[in-house]
């Protein structure tokens, strides 16, 4: 039996938790399905009854990585169109999602979870970051500057334009 809340549990901190728990209880999976984590926090029952808005917020409303049409979270990553993973620092997001909160806040979420945020901080989030997940563009970045080393930027413009001449 879920303990009795003395605030309202938010949709978005549902939907961490339960993604969160995947993570635990899956050490070897990289991602899930947003049906796994509706269904994961459907059978946690945090809030007591199932509230259909958690899919929503799996798919779309905490997901960092796609533009937001009402919240600005960044709690979860897509990989994919309908597999997600919890957000890391470092991962790419929509540029509308720069203050989106990325954990529940600990106060407003039952004292069970809370060692979630822990794990999070210490484990999940500190975890190097595997090829397959990194954003291939961002992954470029510094590819061939020692080739700049020696070039002055102003120089180099200036020899193209005259160039064009």
């Amino acid at each position: 039996m879920p303990q009795a809340l003395k605030f309202t549990l938010k949709t978005a901190d549902e939907v961490w938790i339960a993604c969160a728990l995947l993570h635990r209880e899956n050490p070897g999976r990289r991602d899930f399905e947003v049906k796994e984590i509706a269904e994961r926090a459907r059978r946690e029952a945090m809030s007591g009854a199932y509230r259909h808005a958690l899919y929503v917020h799996a798919f779309q409303h905490c997901v960092a990585n796609r533009a937001p049409d009402r919240g600005r979270y960044r709690m979860l990553f897509a990989t994919g169109r309908l597999t997600r993973r919890l957000f890391r620092p470092g991962d790419s997001y929509h540029p509308s999602r720069q203050s989106g909160k990325i954990t529940p806040i600990p106060e407003e979420i039952p004292s069970q979870y809370r060692a979630l945020l822990e794990w999070y901080e210490s484990e999940y989030a500190s975890a190097p970051i595997h090829p397959e997940q990194q954003d291939s563009i961002l992954a470029l970045r510094g590819l061939g500057k020692e080739i700049w080393v020696e070039e002055d930027p102003d120089e180099y413009v200036r020899r193209l334009r005259e160039s064009w001449e």
